[in-house]
């Protein structure tokens, strides 16, 4: 009754098309869901992303769960996520993604979750790091423990959208730091980003885990473009 009554003055809408929500729809109306662009890419190992890594980082296997295009769904979501404080949706991706990683045996024996940080300037101006609750709810669905402090980010670089090409390629600006390796020592590490774009910094933070002795990494993302 109290919801009822809550949606007539406070009405959810769709974070995307921004149409009044109905019964049983959480976050995105049922069309919108139906259009979000999935990559299916925990479904085939040999998928595009881990074929981006391939001479550059060993990891043991990938996935994204979106695609992602300029003035696409995708874009629409992450533009909520990241600047519009709409933590809800990593819930709602981590969740999506990790009921389907939970099927996938190449997931089954991840030992540890790690998003990818921000740098301490940046969480202190948006509040929040976009990446964690997708992390984290990924890590309930593996049965991984989550760790935030164990990677991180030293240098404070543009957005990915502002960069050039050039400098996404070449990763640059994007410094991390290890800490207390000894606590991902031996383990299976899933490496988790919001959008992967040439993989520059994903790369990055696999050289700097790499650093800690006998681990696997692979890697998830929230879309790729």
């Amino acid at each position: 009754m109290f919801k009822a009554l809550l949606n007539i003055f406070f009405p959810e809408v769709c974070l995307t098309c921004q149409l009044q929500l109905i019964d049983n729809e959480k976050y995105l109306c049922t069309t919108c869901r139906h259009k979000l662009p999935l990559t299916n890419y925990h479904l085939d190992n040999n998928n595009f992303l881990s074929k981006l890594f391939y001479g550059r980082a060993k990891i043991e296997t990938g996935t994204a769960l979106l695609h992602f295009e300029k003035k696409g769904i995708t874009q629409q979501l992450m533009h909520q996520l990241k600047y519009r404080e709409h933590q809800q949706i990593g819930t709602f991706l981590g969740v999506w993604l990790g009921k389907e990683l939970k099927q996938c045996e190449a997931y089954s024996n991840v030992d540890l979750v790690i998003p990818v940080p921000l740098h301490k300037k940046k969480l202190r101006s948006r509040g929040y790091n976009q990446v964690s609750k997708f992390a984290l709810e990924i890590a309930n669905a593996l049965g991984a423990d989550y760790e935030e402090d164990v990677l991180i980010k030293v240098t404070n670089t543009a957005s990915q959208v502002t960069k050039n090409r050039f400098a996404r390629w070449t990763g640059k600006d994007d410094l991390f730091a290890l800490n207390m390796a000894e606590k991902i020592s031996g383990k299976h590490i899933l490496l988790v980003d919001d959008i992967i774009t040439t993989g520059a910094t994903l790369e990055a933070c696999i050289q700097e885990l790499n650093k800690a002795e006998n681990i696997k990494i692979s890697i998830a993302t929230m879309a790729i473009a």
